[in-house]
């Protein structure tokens, strides 16, 4: 028998978000140069590996789905869960758990909204299911977001969700979306559904994004740039969710079971990747619109707001109230928020020194950059580049991928 420790990855990689999960897996085996033998495969039941003679070390397995919690629990071997933080997996049991952070993803939705100026706010997901929690987790902080910056916010599910309702779900949405106040910024709870709220917009000759400004989650590229106009989208760093469910399993066939025990994992999104489904300013007050401007021209940069006043003829506090009127955010809190996410395209999407990416954002060094990172986003420059960074865009190749027992690659 090989000493190769044998892997199975149980996840649906026809599905984009799985997929990015399993290519975070391959990258963790290739940069700690861990031989594993992944065996994955594309259906996360049926083509799972007789358990009874697959001798494999360990399993990295998503609970969303239920018939695959069923098939895996009990087994000695060392497993560890993935999801979007509801579904099948037992919250009491000691496997190790990774999953989106939920709460964040809702909020940063609703920030991106009201950065656009906004005054209503709608969020479209799911109805409520035992897997669908994740929906309803993003629905619930974006409209407290919403509550916070005194925003009204319109919350509907409809009835169904499988896409083979597609005429009753079209005829739902539309019915919903011509009696919502406009213009309105919806977050839709991911990319599918985002896709639905345009095909519905489309069919009422609403336009996107001046009427309604519409923002998905997943950042599936091939949605967001079939559809038109391109999808605004939100990354929620699923690579990072297979990074760290791989460094989790790993710690557990060097240590033991006991090694991980119990560890909940809780990843935040990466942040929105802006396309043209979103870019409208949805406020008649040009002092807020030029401020906007000049925030999102400079991303990297600390804006100097009483310029900003004079070359606009106001008081900075008349400036400053005016634009949390509008924003629901100080001029500071939207400037952070910007500079933290072009910071993170940089270190994420390029190769550019850290030292080049600190200066050109006005920092004397690193360091100093770090800290400011961690503030504000929990991470490092260097773990950031490490885990999240768009390398090349796709499942993992042939050579990072060997089938297990029974397997295919």
């Amino acid at each position: 028998m090989s000493d190769v420790p044998l892997i199975a990855v149980i996840l649906d990689a026809a599905r984009p978000y799985d997929r990015l999960i399993i290519g975070g897996i391959a990258r963790y085996v290739r940069e700690q140069d861990s031989s594993w033998s992944l065996y994955v495969e594309e259906d996360p039941l049926q083509k799972l590996p007789d358990l009874k003679r697959w001798h494999g070390h360990g399993i990295i397995a998503n609970f969303d789905d239920r018939r695959v919690a069923t098939a895996i629990s009990g087994l000695s071997i060392p497993i560890v869960g993935v999801g979007g933080g509801s579904g099948w997996f037992d919250l009491g049991s000691s496997i190790p758990y990774v999953f989106t952070d939920n709460q964040a993803i809702g909020r940063l939705g609703a920030a991106h909204l009201l950065s656009c100026g906004f005054d209503q706010l709608a969020y479209y997901g799911y109805p409520k299911t035992a897997t669908a929690g994740w929906s309803e987790e993003r629905a619930e902080a974006f409209a407290e977001a919403c509550r916070e910056a005194g925003r009204p916010c319109h919350v509907h599910t409809g009835r169904h969700a499988n896409v083979r309702r597609w005429q009753e779900i079209q005829q739902d949405l539309c019915d919903w979306i011509r009696g919502l106040p406009k213009p309105i910024g919806l977050m839709a709870c991911n990319d599918v559904r985002a896709r639905h709220v345009l095909e519905a917009c489309r069919t009422l000759a609403v336009r996107v994004p001046h009427d309604v400004a519409v923002l998905g989650v997943d950042n599936d590229e091939m949605i967001c740039e079939l559809t038109n106009p391109p999808l605004s989208s939100i990354d929620q760093a699923a690579r990072r969710i297979g990074y760290e469910a791989a460094t989790l399993l790993d710690r557990m066939i060097k240590g033991g079971v006991a090694a991980a025990a119990h560890a909940r994992v809780v990843v935040p999104p990466i942040g929105v990747v802006s396309r043209t489904s979103t870019d409208a300013m949805a406020t008649s007050d040009e002092a807020v619109v030029a401020t906007l401007q000049r925030l999102r021209a400079t991303p990297l940069l600390k804006p100097d707001i009483a310029a900003i006043a004079d070359a606009l003829c106001l008081s900075r506090p008349t400036l400053e109230a005016r634009f949390k009127a509008v924003v629901g955010r100080s001029i500071h809190d939207e400037s952070v928020r910007l500079r933290v996410a072009a910071i993170g395209r940089l270190i994420t999407q390029t190769d550019m020194p850290l030292k080049t990416i600190s200066a050109r954002a006005g920092f004397s060094s690193v360091q100093y950059m770090t800290t400011f990172l961690h503030r504000h986003t929990g991470s490092t420059p260097g773990r950031l580049r490490m885990v999240e960074r768009r390398l090349v865009e796709q499942s993992p190749r042939e050579d990072d991928v060997a089938a297990g027992e029974g397997g295919s690659r």
